[in-house]
């Protein structure tokens, strides 16, 4: 294998370093990170893996003067932000603060292990309360309305726990050394090969399986390995993120992110989405900055990559130990190194990828267009004949009377559009684009035993045994998660979209949909609204017992119903022979 030289070290460990033989001081002095001139030896061509909710690498924000909010078991001060009462430091002089945080803060966070949080969500029967109490349990001690209120989408939050158990189950590193031996993971499709170094970010994949005595020689030489879709690999962030994706309406995604010490694996960047560091092993350190102007505030694209002249000083400067997490929004640019004296891993839980008004906007207002040009004759009259002669950017400084009629007409018929806006069909087209997103769920054991997966079908001595399993008209049931599905209505059609059947890897399979025949429209509207209650088939608004029935039976065998009662088989024709 390729030596390679001594990793960079970084201001920030050097200071880290030189502290131990001297009095603590309060203050850090900020600036540019010294990078060695030593570069990687492996190298090969630049390559940009496409990954839904990526960590990418950069994209812009503005927000004048924000504190992020912080949280260390101490007793939190009560401040206004904007309008409405927090009940969180606002984090003036959090940068000081916040570099000692791991020294004086001497009060563990406790809370119980992942397995059993996940095992106690089976016992929930409402799954949008699943994903409250998974996210409650992410994000404590801070509080989910309080952390929506004050934080979501405005300014990072810190929490140090002080508690390096706390996230054991998610993510490890014998967890990504075990997919490595035992999975397909492709370089540039599931692993990232990176470095950062003198202001360089360089991707070095190469082509084909990443096996482990490749993947692992990269990493002693300094490159950061980044796992794309953790989710696929991982049953624990399967379950986590498919059980989140119900509180945000929107995908969650992840990757985990493996840095050697005294390395940066990326260069500052802000991304396109809503980001949850879970420092799992080891530590990092991170500065988090300000977006540079407003029209980079909440971005719908990611960065390009930065250097550390064009992002001014960090607003928050911290190291992020296990069992920590960092927040921040979309368009704050962000950076993270790792130490000398230890690795860092840490997954990054994101959402709210193109998930805005203007993304609803961009489905809707050309479907206005559309109605109105159908409806109203004012939309399909036709331009003046001389309009050219004044109009453009070539005449923009024209006094032109005739000008300000144009545009004057222009804007009536702007505002007029909204008249013909079909808001309720431009939200369908989300939700079916979100379903297309979406993990299927991972089922609870009580979940399988009362649904079409558990039923005990099988071949058995030479023949098929208990293959049919037929819901009654006194079964109760009701759907089996309360996100998985929606009515939309396609032209003539009704079409019942949904995402039980979805792969782990994202957009494998095309959407999944059932037309719905329009005497069953109503029955199954009727399920999606009584959720998460059980009705009973026979309460199902349908003409006729068979029509009950065969809706019933029809969504239960795709999977999309669970039953109160576990049914039993009914015996194949032949069975008993």
């Amino acid at each position: 294998m390729v030596a390679m030289a001594p990793p960079r070290v970084s201001a920030f460990s050097v200071f880290q370093q030189e502290k131990k033989k001297m009095k603590p001081q309060l203050g850090l002095k900020k600036g540019t990170v010294s990078k060695s001139s030593q570069k990687l030896h492996k190298k090969n061509k630049k390559s940009k893996s496409k990954s839904p909710l990526r960590n990418s690498e950069a994209q812009e924000d503005a927000s004048g003067k924000l504190h992020p909010i912080t949280s260390s078991n101490k007793k939190k001060s009560s401040k206004n932000l904007g309008k409405t009462p927090c009940n969180v430091s606002n984090g003036k002089g959090l940068q000081n603060q916040q570099l000692k945080g791991s020294e004086n803060g001497n009060k563990q966070h406790m809370g119980p292990p992942l397995a059993s949080v996940l095992q106690n969500l089976g016992q929930i029967q409402n799954s949008r309360e699943r994903a409250n109490t998974l996210f409650e349990w992410l994000i404590s001690p801070l509080k989910p309305e309080e952390f929506f209120r004050c934080i979501w989408e405005t300014r990072p939050a810190l929490l140090k726990r002080h508690n390096s158990k706390y996230y054991d189950g998610f993510f490890s590193t014998a967890e990504f050394d075990r997919i490595l031996r035992e999975d397909n993971v492709q370089f540039g499709v599931n692993l990232d090969v990176t470095s950062y170094t003198d202001g360089v970010r360089e991707t070095h994949n190469p082509s084909g399986r990443a096996l482990p005595m490749v993947v692992w020689d990269y990493y002693k030489n300094g490159c950061s390995l980044r796992l794309l879709n953790p989710q696929s690999f991982s049953s624990p962030v399967w379950n986590v993120l498919s059980v989140l994706q119900e509180l945000f309406g929107s995908m969650v995604g992840a990757n985990t992110y493996l840095t050697p010490p005294g390395t940066q694996g990326f260069a500052p960047h802000y991304d396109d989405i809503e980001a949850f560091v879970v420092q799992l092993e080891g530590k990092k350190h991170w500065r988090v900055y300000s977006p540079r102007n407003s029209s980079e505030t909440l971005p719908q694209f990611s960065s390009v990559n930065f250097n550390d002249g064009d992002i001014g000083e960090p607003i928050l400067e911290t190291i992020l130990e296990a069992g920590d997490l960092l927040y921040f929004p979309r368009g704050f640019i962000h950076q993270g190194d790792c130490l000398p004296d230890a690795h860092s891993l840490h997954i990054t839980v994101s959402s709210f990828q193109r998930n805005s008004w203007a993304d609803l906007l961009d489905k809707l207002l050309p479907a206005a267009l559309q109605i109105a040009a159908e409806d109203d004759v004012e939309f399909r009259k036709g331009l003046p004949l001389d309009y050219l002669d004044y109009m453009g950017v070539q005449n923009a400084e024209s006094l032109d009377p005739r000008k300000q009629n144009f545009i004057q007409k222009a804007k009536e018929l702007i505002r007029k559009l909204a008249e013909y806006a079909p808001v309720d069909a431009a939200v369908d087209q989300k939700a079916k684009a979100f379903l297309h997103d979406c993990l299927p769920p991972l089922l609870t054991p009580a979940e399988k035993d009362h649904s079409v997966y558990g039923t005990p079908a099988r071949w058995e001595n030479g023949a098929v045994r208990d293959c049919l399993i037929q819901l009654e008209k006194d079964s109760h049931i009701r759907f089996l998660r309360g996100g998985i599905a929606r009515l939309c209505s396609e032209g003539d059609a009704c079409l019942l979209y949904y995402s039980t059947d979805n792969s782990r890897v994202y957009h494998r399979e095309e959407p999944k949909s059932i037309e719905v025949d329009a005497e069953h429209v109503d029955a199954i509207e009727y399920l999606l609204h009584c959720y998460p209650q059980y009705v009973t088939v026979e309460s199902l608004p349908c003409e006729d017992l068979d029509d009950k029935l065969a809706v019933a039976n029809m969504l239960f065998e795709k999977g999309l119903l669970i039953s109160r009662e576990r049914l039993a088989p009914i015996p194949c024709s032949g069975e008993n022979e």
